[in-house]
């Protein structure tokens, strides 16, 4: 699933796409989007993985195939800041940050023969992409069912400095809406986790009402979170706190 090792900037974009791909898989199999036949399966230690896949027989796994391919083009081009998907008009919201790094140059430390190197340990990359996945089911399981009608959407928000004002990656097309969105109910916000490596970051959370909340970890749960989304994506003390 992950790169032996992650070291390259290809190699850490490889893993946030297929971070971000097995996620979207996550959300959209636990909340009982899409048939069985639209998922492969994969084991990740002795966690199952339900991995979305392309079923021609099922239209709705199709197009979540081909905005997560439209996603993937807005991170190679480094102009994707926030993929978000909506349940049900902000009933249930996913969000997932991305942030790029300049690789800088690292120092090597020689002692007694021995040479320690400056950056983020590829073992633990991969260990904190396994945490966030294991969260992201949890929390999953504990959220309530949703009713029959519903409506899933996505949305893409950019680093406006850097990206063309007429960039659509595939499978998206220009929101005349307001930059601002308001979550609508009693909202908490939970945070998933986050995975870092030399050249990107990757944080994910998500809001929901809180009756949706049937019992999680008060660890998860963002104390007077914002429930506003600027264009810049999350709120600004989280990013401080990263720091």
């Amino acid at each position: 699933l992950f790169p032996e090792s992650i070291a390259t900037e290809h190699q850490s974009l490889v893993l946030v796409k297929r971070l971000l791909a097995i996620s979207m898989s996550c959300i959209t199999y636990m909340r009982g989007l899409f048939p069985e036949s639209s998922y492969g399966t994969r084991y990740l230690d002795d966690l199952c993985l339900k991995i979305l896949r392309e079923d021609k027989s099922c239209l709705g796994s199709l197009q979540i195939v081909k905005w997560i391919q439209g996603c993937f083009d807005a991170l190679e081009k480094q102009y994707v800041s926030v993929f978000i998907t909506f349940l049900m008009e902000f009933t249930e919201m996913y969000q997932f940050k991305f942030k790029y790094k300049k690789k800088v140059p690292q120092m090597d430390i020689s002692s007694n023969h021995r040479e320690f190197v400056a950056g983020l340990c590829s073992k633990d990359v991969k260990q904190s992409s396994r945490l966030l996945l294991r969260t992201l089911y949890l929390l999953m399981q504990d959220l309530g069912p949703l009713p029959n009608d519903i409506t899933l959407s996505m949305k893409l928000l950019y680093y406006n400095d850097v990206t063309p004002k007429d960039y659509q990656p595939p499978g998206f097309k220009e929101d005349g809406s307001p930059g601002e969105l308001l979550f609508a109910g009693d909202p908490v916000n939970l945070r998933v986790g986050s995975v870092s490596t030399d050249f990107h970051f990757m944080k994910v959370r998500v809001t929901t009402e809180k009756k949706r909340v049937r019992k999680t970890d008060n660890s998860l749960i963002q104390k007077n979170g914002p429930t506003e989304i600027s264009h810049q994506g999350l709120d600004c003390e989280e990013d401080e706190e990263e720091e």
